[in-house]
C-alpha cells in the first residue's frame, strides 16, 4: 500500500491568535533568517509549549468527522458505510482511512488518497454547520485559552490525529482556530508517536531558542495521547472528559488527570509550574 503520510513543504506552520481568524504567518508575521517569529517570545523567559488534543479534549463534533468520512468514502471508494466497526480514537486520520481501506480490500495510491482527503474536507465543511446535534465544547476550554493567550510563559499548539486543515475547520466552528499558532497533524506523520518531535521544533522556531520535552505538556483524553507524549518524555494532562475515564488514563502514565478545564487556576498551576 502507499505511504499515506503528507508531508507540509511550505514555510513553518505558525499561525496568528486572533480567535476566528486563521492566517499563515508567512503572510503576516515578521520572519528571521532562521524561520522565527520576531519579538514573540522573550529569548530568556522559561517557556511551557503545550499541545492539546482536539476530539474529546478540546469539543465534541457531534460525529460531524465520521459522517464527513463516510461520505467522502462512499464517493472515492464505491463503499457505503465504509468505517463501520473501525476505531477512529487517539488514531491519525491517515491511520484511520489505511485501517478502513484494509478492510474492504481495497488498494489505494496516492491520488486517491488526496482526492478522499479534499472531498473529506468539503463534507467536513458542511457537517460541521448542520443542525445535527451534539457539537460543544468540554466545560472551562474558552476560559482557559483566553487565559494562556494573554500569557507570554506558554506557546499553545496542537497535537492531534487530524490533518491540519480538518483539525481547523473543527475549530472554527467553535471560534478557536486563532489561539494555536501552530501544531503537528496527520500530514507529517501517520505514527502519532512520531507527532511530538515536530510540535517541539515548531515551538522552539517560534520561540526563536531551543525547547525540549522537558518544557512540553502533551493534553489529550485518551491512552494513546498519553502513550505518545511518554514516548518522547514530554509529561501528559490526560482529560476524562470522553470515554476513557481518570483511572485508565492515571494507568496509562498520565502525569495528571482532569475531568474538564473548569478550574482554570488550577490547570495553569499544572502546566506553568
Amino acid at each position: 500500500m502507499a505511504n499515506l503520510t503528507w508531508m507540509w513543504a511550505g514555510p513553518p506552520l505558525f499561525f496568528s491568535m486572533r480567535p476566528g481568524r486563521l492566517q499563515s504567518s508567512a503572510r503576516d508575521a515578521d520572519f528571521s533568517s532562521s524561520g522565527s517569529a520576531l519579538g514573540t517570545i522573550p529569548a530568556r523567559e522559561q517557556v511551557r509549549v503545550l499541545l492539546f488534543d482536539i476530539d474529546g479534549t478540546l469539543l465534541f463534533s457531534g460525529g460531524a468527522g465520521k459522517r464527513a468520512m463516510t461520505m467522502a468514502f462512499r464517493e472515492v471508494f464505491g463503499v457505503d458505510d465504509g468505517f463501520a466497526g473501525i476505531s477512529m480514537s487517539g488514531k491519525t486520520d491517515t491511520q484511520i482511512l489505511r485501517e478502513a481501506l484494509a478492510k474492504w480490500g481495497r488498494e489505494l495510491d496516492a491520488g486517491l488518497a488526496e482526492r478522499f482527503r479534499r472531498r473529506y474536507f468539503e463534507y467536513l465543511r458542511v457537517t460541521m454547520n448542520d443542525s445535527t446535534p451534539g457539537k460543544r465544547l468540554v466545560p472551562g476550554v474558552s476560559e482557559l485559552l483566553r487565559e494562556l493567550d494573554r500569557r507570554t510563559d506558554a506557546l499553545v499548539g496542537l497535537l492531534t490525529g487530524n490533518w491540519r486543515e480538518s483539525a481547523y475547520i473543527k475549530l472554527a466552528y467553535f471560534g478557536l482556530d486563532g489561539y494555536f499558532r501552530f501544531g503537528a497533524f496527520a500530514d507529517d506523520s501517520e505514527d502519532r508517536n512520531a507527532l511530538v518531535p515536530f510540535a517541539i521544533q515548531r515551538a522552539s522556531e517560534l520561540a526563536g531558542h531551543p525547547l525540549s520535552p522537558e518544557d512540553t505538556w502533551v493534553i489529550g483524553d485518551t491512552p494513546r495521547d498519553v502513550e505518545c507524549g511518554l514516548a518522547h518524555g514530554t509529561r501528559v494532562l490526560g482529560v476524562a472528559a470522553s470515554e476513557y475515564g481518570e483511572e485508565t488514563l492515571l494507568a496509562a502514565g498520565a502525569t495528571h488527570v482532569v475531568k474538564d478545564f473548569r478550574d482554570p487556576r488550577r490547570i495553569l498551576s499544572l502546566l506553568l509550574s
